[in-house]
């Protein structure tokens, strides 16, 4: 399909997760659209990801409706085998995803309905515009990070494996998914690690006999929506090694020092805040509330699933918690790497619309902007905390396509009207 001077009701930017399944939705409508995309399907998933990355929760749930993975449902497969599932899925459903486009700028069309999108492959004009691009966008190191490092200094976005990192020990920022697995597989590797650890939660990977997902399901948690606009906290969870439970004094038993936040670099002096032993508590009773829940859960339904009280065990504080570091010398620690899991920010420069507030950020309705035609998808929290997870980001965009075949046909309605009167 020719790409210049193309009038299609809808153009979806970014063919990852987002783009696939609004593209489906779409479909399934009937609704004329092409999806842009400047690499390849799912690019994200088979780049941007460390080598040994699997996916965070198991295939029986991280899937689209339409097509299982073919692997055993409660494994968590490779990063690869998601992107060509995407792949796959592109192909079962037909879907108009155009590779290697890229979209210089979007905007609203001059006293006309829709908007004009400015691509590498010409002009398209639409009624409508999603941004399928997602929360992982653009790579953020935090303004506390050395300026100008003596020492190997990388987002995680940029790991790959321990071999890319020189001799010494290494210095893992952030307590999140990313920055707790890379630690570990660092540590297993024979290098010395310090872990900072922020503010967290660790979910269970599974308890009496249930994966995380399950319980997040049947307990509502999927659906629970932010009421702030902080910063998320990290999510401590993990598909490694079959899955397994995250506990921070487990890594230090490991041989994984903990430190508190990070604080300040200065002249290779690290600085770390004293809320190590908050955090973890923090993190235990969120924990604990889980395990309340889960159990309550269990008990008003008659539910025959195994008990589990050595779950509640915790291990004692080590000496680092005890007796926290507030302060390295990165010579005398031999720290010659350092590797901010520190989040990602959003980048959408190219779409020129009144859809952003003071801070350059999305305002939206579960995904439905005050730009009439512009959309969202694959956002965190979207319309709950499933939003940017495999399977809630189709659910998401289902909503969105649903809105989307309302107004069109709001517009067919207004048109038939104009051509009566144009033909009274």
């Amino acid at each position: 399909m020719k790409l210049d001077n193309l009038n299609v009701d809808t153009v979806v930017v970014g063919a990852g997760q987002a783009g696939v399944a609004m593209s489906e939705h779409l479909t399934t409508l009937g609704i004329s659209h092409v999806v842009l995309e400047k690499n390849r399907i799912a690019e994200a998933w088979r780049t941007r990801r460390w080598d040994s990355l699997v996916a965070n929760g198991p295939c029986w749930h991280d899937r689209f409706p339409g097509l299982e993975f073919n692997a055993d449902p409660d494994s968590f497969v490779h990063h690869d085998k998601v992107a060509d599932y995407f792949e796959d899925y592109a192909k079962k459903f037909n879907l108009p995803i155009h590779t290697g486009v890229s979209v210089n700028k979007a905007y609203k069309a001059d006293k006309r309905l829709g908007f004009t999108v400015e691509t590498s492959e010409g002009t398209i004009y639409t009624q409508r515009i999603v941004s399928a691009t997602g929360a992982f966008q653009k790579a953020v190191i935090p303004p506390v990070a050395a300026k100008d490092p003596s020492f190997y200094q990388i987002h995680s976005d940029q790991y790959k494996n321990p071999q890319q990192l020189p001799e010494g020990a290494v210095l893992v920022i952030g307590a999140g998914s990313s920055g707790v697995q890379i630690a570990d597989e660092i540590n297993r590797s024979g290098k010395k690690v310090y872990l900072s650890v922020g503010q967290h939660e660790r979910p269970p990977r599974t308890y009496r006999n249930r994966d995380n997902v399950w319980w997040l399901g049947v307990l509502g948690g999927w659906d629970f929506m932010r009421t702030d606009n902080g910063p998320l906290k990290g999510l401590a969870v993990s598909g490694a090694h079959g899955g397994i439970n995250i506990d921070f004094r487990a890594l230090e038993k490991q041989g994984i020092t903990l430190v508190g936040m990070t604080e300040s670099f200065d002249n290779n002096i690290i600085k770390f805040k004293d809320d190590l032993k908050k955090n973890l508590e923090d993190g235990d009773a969120a924990l604990m509330a889980f395990y309340d829940e889960a159990d309550d859960y269990v008990a008003k339904n008659g539910l025959d699933l195994p008990t589990e009280p050595q779950a509640r065990h915790q291990l004692p504080n080590p000496e680092c918690v005890l007796n926290p570091i507030l302060e390295l010398d990165m010579a005398e620690a031999n720290i010659t790497s350092v590797i901010w899991a520190s989040g990602f920010s959003y980048d959408f420069n190219w779409l020129q619309v009144n859809a952003f507030d003071e801070f350059n950020k999305p305002k939206h309705k579960q995904g439905i902007s005050p730009e009439r035609g512009v959309y969202f998808l694959g956002l965190p929290y979207l319309t709950g905390r499933g939003s940017s997870f495999i399977w809630g980001v189709w659910h998401d965009a289902k909503h969105i396509a649903e809105h989307i075949d309302i107004q069109r046909k709001y517009l067919e309605y207004t048109t038939d009207k104009n051509l009566l009167k144009n033909t009274a």
